[in-house]
């Protein structure tokens, strides 16, 4: 039996009345094209049951239209705050004809010579910069347009384009709201202190006391270790902090999953939230809500909207290479919930010199 012809890019454009180009067009987004002439297109394209060749395309406009998020993984489901992300990103790339290539590779697992391979992406959205990042000086000598999720090191922030909220600001933010409920003796379980994010709130943290004119007692600022998990970094950091320091009355955590480990510690140690034990987190992420008894305090970074713009940005690079770096911040608030409360017991801390 002989295989029926399947239509083409020609049958589609002269069922539509319109050029092969105008039909190229639609279904690449290219160039705009008006919606009447579109739905025209795309219902002559349903009639005749056509399909783009994605490769033939690719290789004819030596684009793939996909973009790439490139993240670090860690042996847990993903957070609240990355599923927004991704829906934000995602809805773009929906919008604009691009689709979307998720690596979440370990640093160790990438760096193997068979996994060595450029990714068949147009651009790259990458996550949790941190000093001398090898992904954006990387890319850089590739001429790979890029767009990151947090603030680059300091020597490519006037060239990469980038997304991020105010971390030095809510780092002060949140400081201050404790040291305003009487805790003066503040633990801050950070991110690694190669991740920018870590660097921007510790500076907040900073700014908090000085402007309360109180110390800051460094040894409180702790930092995760790559080799745990977050959950597990809370739990061990808050028994080993409070057994040595049990003046602490209040701690502020990088992420919810390491305000779950901090919460587990504090059962073990018989300590009540927030009545001797006051908890903030850096992000607000539902998917844990029901384990945390009392209610977490957080942060709402809008991860959704920081994907949306950073997709933007992205695929605005891919179509238009020498498109000058932007920067853009986007709002975070604070979450009021159970887990903090007025200090009950807070030893004054010595004046700030």
């Amino acid at each position: 039996m002989r295989r029926a012809r399947m239509a083409n890019i020609d049958d589609v454009a002269k069922v539509a009345g319109v050029s092969k180009s105008t039909v190229s067009n639609v279904f690449s987004k290219k160039r705009p094209i008006s919606k009447e002439v579109s739905q025209r297109v795309l219902e002559a394209a349903l009639h005749l049951n056509y399909r783009p060749n994605y490769w033939a395309r690719s290789l004819a406009n030596k684009k793939t239209n996909i973009i790439g998020l490139n993240m670090a993984g860690e042996q847990v489901k993903f957070s609240q705050f990355h599923l927004g992300l991704f829906n934000g990103v995602l809805r773009e790339c929906y919008n604009q004809g691009y689709r979307l290539l998720v690596n979440t590779l370990s640093a160790e697992f990438s760096s193997q010579v068979e996994h060595l391979s450029t990714d068949p992406v147009d651009g790259d959205i990458l996550l949790d910069p941190a000093s001398n990042d090898e992904r954006i000086s990387e890319r850089i000598k590739r001429n790979v347009p890029l767009v990151v999720i947090g603030r680059p090191q300091e020597q490519f922030e006037s060239s990469v384009s980038y997304v991020d909220n105010d971390n030095i600001g809510m780092g002060q933010i949140v400081t201050e709201y404790l040291l305003q409920l009487g805790h003066t003796h503040i633990a801050f379980l950070n991110a690694p202190k190669k991740r920018t994010v870590a660097q921007d709130r510790e500076h907040g943290y900073y700014r908090a006391y000085n402007k309360a004119e109180l110390s800051v007692d460094a040894k409180l600022i702790v930092y995760k270790d790559s080799s745990l998990t977050s959950t597990v970094y809370g739990y061990q950091m808050t028994k080993k902090l409070l057994a040595a320091y049990p003046h602490i009355t209040a701690i502020i955590t990088d992420t919810d999953k390491v305000a779950l480990g901090v919460y587990q510690a504090a059962a073990e140690l018989n300590l009540q939230i927030p009545q001797d034990l006051s908890v903030f987190a850096f992000s607000d992420d539902s998917i844990f809500a029901p384990e945390f008894k009392p209610p977490l305090t957080g942060v709402r970074l809008n991860g959704e909207v920081l994907g949306s713009e950073a997709a933007k940005l992205l695929i605005e690079q891919c179509r238009q290479p020498n498109a000058i770096a932007k920067r853009i911040l986007i709002p975070a608030s604070l979450v009021y919930r159970g887990s903090c409360a007025r200090a009950s017991v807070s030893k004054p801390a010595k004046p700030h010199k």
